[in-house]
């Protein structure tokens, strides 16, 4: 798979019964709209091109999330999580994971009971407790 350090991706999670008409709507307005890319599209239609590209996939239930100014937004746990679990999605930062989460570690409160309850989910416990770190 090739690996653009600087692409731009915009990813918007929906939920599921939301994802096919959330993709519909963007892909009206905008070009290199993907709903759920395997890997197969992220390497053939997404890193291979030079344009920004908007993935929309399904949020997953109970994910960390929190609403500010009447905007959803992930927690800091769901996006440490999100990067182990869409590693495909998520290429050009893992070769910096080590480098991310002991930023996070060392500069944010993490909840840790957030990490891994999202951790479970995502069926990443094994990774978490294996992979990173100080985050058991």
């Amino acid at each position: 798979m090739k690996c653009e350090p600087f692409k731009y991706l915009i990813i918007i999670e929906v939920e599921k019964e939301s994802s096919e008409q959330v993709f519909q709507l963007l892909n009206e307005e905008l070009k290199n709209v993907y709903l759920n890319p395997n890997e197969e599209t992220l390497d053939r239609y997404i890193y291979s091109n030079n344009n920004e590209s908007v993935i929309v996939k399904n949020l997953i239930t109970e994910a960390p999330i929190l609403e500010k100014d009447k905007i959803i937004i992930p927690t800091l746990e769901k996006i440490l999580i999100d990067l182990i679990a869409d590693k495909d999605i998520f290429l050009a930062q893992q070769s910096e994971l080590n480098t991310i989460y002991q930023i996070a570690r060392s500069e944010y409160t993490l909840s840790i009971s957030k990490v891994n309850r999202y951790a479970m989910r995502r069926n990443k416990e094994a990774e978490l407790r294996n992979n990173i770190i100080g985050i058991k």
